[in-house]
């Protein structure tokens, strides 16, 4: 090619291959404990596999679904909020089924903001925001989570400081990875007050919403003012245990998700036919199954916490999610990048570094993250390996 144009699009620039993509080829390379990535090394229910594999067999799913998705799973989605939520949402307009909560996150995005429109996310944010926001043509804005007590929170005035009169929306995560911060009912009716007086809209990524360890999950879309300026995702992964699936979902007034849905049917269109009958099923497990689901989690959390603190490292005890974040000074380290590309060498573990998840990278550039959505005795292992670390 003769032209002096880079091939890659301007706004994609600053992207490169995910640090996801990155320490899991290392893990690999290496034969290390991979507790990088947040996937499980069990799969989910057995019922809800087999309800996977009775639509195959019965032809549901094989072609094309419907693009709003099957009508099973969006009355599943609209149930499912009702119950654990008391939230009303009308399966035909209210609804719609994506390709992860990742395409929706895209999808309303691309939807909602227009070039030069400022987008305030929370950060350390996960690394497909800043690519959502970029494509979008958007203006990230950081808001910055940082340790206190032992745990990372929001501090609101400077949430307050950041709207300006350009701010179209602003894009929360709680429980949130990868502090595994959640915002508190205080903190929650704060931000609601604030968008409602701003006129904001307010995307929400609810993804661990059934991994809240201590206290509660409290959509923002339940709060006065916020029904019809809220875009609430979640999906089946991270509550199933069927990562590699790609079901999610979107809930908000109709409006909105008409917006969202023309966006979206230029992504995907639609995506995982068969699957879209099992988790309709899995939507409808009992409450046993959640609770169940969170103690396990609760218990291996606890685990990796007491092994990480033990091998020296200071740990900032998740609230919620898969996550683990840790501090590497006390260890004698302060690039987290580095140590984490040396770590499997050293102990045969491997982790990610927060600082990735920053745009001022100096804030987490000695933070590690850790995924405890593992075997008890792949945890066990790891917590045997890291004590090498110390030493």
């Amino acid at each position: 090619m003769t032209s002096k144009r880079p091939l890659l699009n301007r706004r994609l620039a600053e992207f490169g291959t995910t640090i996801f993509a990155e320490m899991s080829a290392l893990a690999v390379r290496t034969g290390a404990i991979n507790l990088g990535q947040g996937f499980p090394d069990t799969d989910g229910p057995e019922t809800v596999s087999e309800a996977a594999v009775r639509a195959i067999r019965d032809g549901r799913g094989n072609q094309y679904p419907p693009g709003p998705g099957i009508p099973e799973l969006r009355e599943a989605v609209s149930s499912h909020q009702r119950r654990f939520y008391g939230l009303a949402f009308d399966p035909d307009t209210e609804v719609l089924v994506t390709a992860g909560a990742t395409e929706a996150l895209a999808a309303t995005l691309l939807a909602l903001v227009e070039p030069g429109d400022e987008v305030i996310a929370l950060e350390p944010y996960y690394d497909s925001y800043a690519a959502g926001i970029a494509l979008a043509g958007g203006v990230r804005v950081p808001v910055t989570l940082r340790p206190r007590d032992g745990v990372f929170r929001l501090d609101l005035d400077e949430l307050r400081d950041a709207v300006t009169p350009r701010t179209r929306l602003l894009l929360l995560n709680s429980p949130h990875n990868p502090t595994g911060m959640v915002l508190s009912p205080d903190e929650l009716t704060a931000i609601a007050e604030l968008a409602v007086e701003r006129d904001l809209i307010v995307v929400t990524d609810e993804v661990y919403e059934h991994l809240v360890f201590d206290g509660a999950h409290l959509p923002l879309i339940s709060l006065p003012g916020m029904r019809d300026r809220t875009v609430s995702i979640s999906s089946a992964g991270k509550s199933f245990s069927f990562t590699g699936w790609k079901v999610g979902w979107v809930t908000a007034s109709a409006p909105l998700v008409s917006a969202v849905r023309s966006a979206k049917q230029f992504l995907t269109y639609v995506s995982a036919g068969p699957f879209q009958y099992a988790v309709a099923e899995a939507l409808h497990l009992p409450d046993s199954y959640f609770a169940a689901f969170r103690e396990d989690l609760r218990a291996k959390r606890d685990l990796l916490s007491a092994g990480l603190t033990e091998a020296g490292f200071e740990v900032f005890t998740p609230q919620g999610t898969y996550f683990i974040t840790t501090d590497i000074t006390a260890l004698g380290e302060r690039d987290g990048v580095a140590f984490c590309r040396a770590l499997p060498e050293r102990c045969g573990v491997v982790a990610v570094p927060n600082s990735v998840f920053y745009d001022d990278r100096d804030a987490g550039r000695s933070h590690v993250r850790f995924a405890f959505c593992k075997r008890a005795e792949t945890l066990n292992d790891a917590v045997t390996r890291l004590k090498r670390v110390e030493g």
